[in-house]
């Protein structure tokens, strides 16, 4: 039996107050294995970006005074000194009455301090008409006018996408302090269970679970560790989450949770550190038997076998954990504001997760629809929702057209 039913928030409080979820270490990791990893560190530019003025067209280095008064009927005649391509350091000097030829993302020659576009010049021999003037910096960047040296242009906690990396290829810089992913053991337990590839004997099912939770830990910046599938053995469960908590940082099982005689997961969990089992049962649907214990200061989330439920769970419980420990500051699942298709009804007394797939009306505004399976151990619930919505537990219903948050199953 479960020794408390919990509410939700009750649970989530206890969890608070057993285990406060920190970065478990930082490491330097390069450019190239940086992506979806989070920063450990601010990170102040070394150089300026751009490192030099450079020019953003083709055409001719100037000084922009000299160009003053040029039109079309009367341009303003300079002399040609020189050309400047890409990637080279220019020796040339554009003084009083001069225009240098330039390229694209080429270095301004020293004297110059504007570009006049190619389409509003003439060449003949060593004499360059200007057709339109230019003011200064005018189709040029400054140096340091992107990004200054000295500046702080990422942030601690900041992830990394691609456009991040770009900056800090920028920079010159090939390497940068991230935090660790925190390594998460995964056990399925029960004598039903069997590894997807392996044939599949009559009133056996393939393990879904692990594959499910290490996917979502990875989500969530975490390692998954698959440690394999347990049978319901007193002495061989409590060697395999030994075994777990040794090697990770967090470890996940499913199934074994209930009130059933093979279901041992939260007797075995309490008997391996303190405090223990902390949580015993939680008052929502799907997702009752979760278990949560803390065993010396690593977290054990033991969540039903049922793999809506457990999935439900992992997004409601262990995801804002496993963030954390990752340096992620989003906690919770995105959601999106949807419209209900259709009533909704929450089981009675307890708090009540509905999977919504979400479908769009003709103004483009969702519409959220409960997934057709009230089973949580139905797998076709998993490929056909989207999301997720809560229904209190003093509710007593969802109407149609109630503007609802839709926790999301992606980001």
């Amino acid at each position: 039996m479960f020794r408390k039913l919990l509410s939700l928030d009750e649970a989530k409080q206890i969890l608070k107050q057993n285990f406060s979820p920190e970065p478990v270490g930082v490491e330097r990791v390069s450019l190239s294995e940086a992506h979806d990893r989070v920063l450990a560190e601010d990170i102040m530019a070394p150089m300026d970006v751009p490192p030099f003025d450079r020019s953003t067209v083709d055409g001719y280095a100037v000084r922009a005074v000299d160009t003053f008064g040029a039109d079309e009927d009367r341009p303003v005649a300079l002399k040609f000194c020189g050309q400047v391509t890409v990637g080279e350091s220019p020796s040339i000097v554009v003084e009083k009455g001069m225009a240098a030829e330039i390229a694209t993302g080429a270095p301004l020659p020293k004297g110059a301090d504007a570009v006049v576009m190619i389409e509003y010049s003439t060449r003949r021999d060593d004499d360059v008409f200007i057709h339109r003037p230019v003011s200064k910096v005018e189709n040029m960047m400054e140096a340091g006018s992107d990004i200054r040296k000295g500046e702080k242009i990422l942030k601690k906690y900041q992830r990394l996408s691609s456009r991040e990396i770009g900056v800090l290829a920028a920079l010159g810089l090939t390497e940068v302090d991230v935090y660790k992913r925190p390594r998460v053991a995964i056990l399925s337990t029960g004598a039903e269970v069997v590894e997807p590839g392996k044939p599949l004997p009559s009133g056996k099912i393939y393990d879904i679970n692990a594959y499910a939770f290490s996917a979502a830990v990875l989500e969530c910046g975490g390692e998954p560790i698959n440690l394999g599938i347990i049978p319901d053995d007193r002495t061989r469960l409590k060697a395999a989450v030994e075994r777990a908590l040794d090697s990770a940082d967090a470890v996940i099982t499913s199934g074994g949770v209930s009130v059933g005689p093979k279901d041992l997961i939260p007797q075995v969990v309490d008997t391996l550190g303190k405090p223990g089992v902390i949580i015993s049962g939680i008052a929502v649907k799907p997702g009752k038997p979760t278990t949560i214990a803390i065993v010396d200061g690593k977290p054990v989330f033991s969540l039903p076998g049922h793999p809506t439920s457990s999935l439900l769970m992992f997004h409601m419980i262990v995801r804002p954990i496993i963030c954390r420990m990752a340096g992620r500051t989003e906690e919770t699942p995105s959601t999106l504001k949807a419209v209900a298709a259709t009533k909704m009804f929450p089981a009675r007394g307890r708090r009540t997760f509905v999977m919504v797939n979400l479908t769009y009306d003709k103004t483009g505004k969702p519409l959220a629809s409960p997934v057709p399976t009230g089973l949580s151990g139905a797998i076709t619930t998993l490929a056909r929702a989207d999301g997720f919505v809560e229904i209190p537990e003093k509710q007593q219903f969802i109407d149609v057209g109630t503007t609802i948050n839709v926790y999301l199953f992606y980001e």
